[in-house]
């Protein structure tokens, strides 16, 4: 079964929260590069219209609140 575009959307976005939080502890990010920025710059142009800011927003409330329980 193929994920949806939807699908694919949240799992980019919860690997680019990742990979943003990596690269932030390490320094190797730009101070004024946002979580926000950089998830639109890894996300593929054929699923973009699938991007809102409520589920950047959504997505790395479940991954903040499912990692500290």
């Amino acid at each position: 079964m193929a994920l949806t575009n939807k699908e694919k959307m949240v799992a980019i976005i919860s690997n680019g929260i990742a990979v943003f939080s990596l690269l932030q502890e390490r320094d190797e990010i730009p101070q004024n590069t946002t979580m926000y920025d950089f998830i639109l710059k890894v996300v593929p142009e054929d699923i973009k219209p699938e991007l809102s800011v409520e589920l950047i927003d959504e997505v790395f409330h479940y991954v903040t609140s499912a990692h500290s329980s």
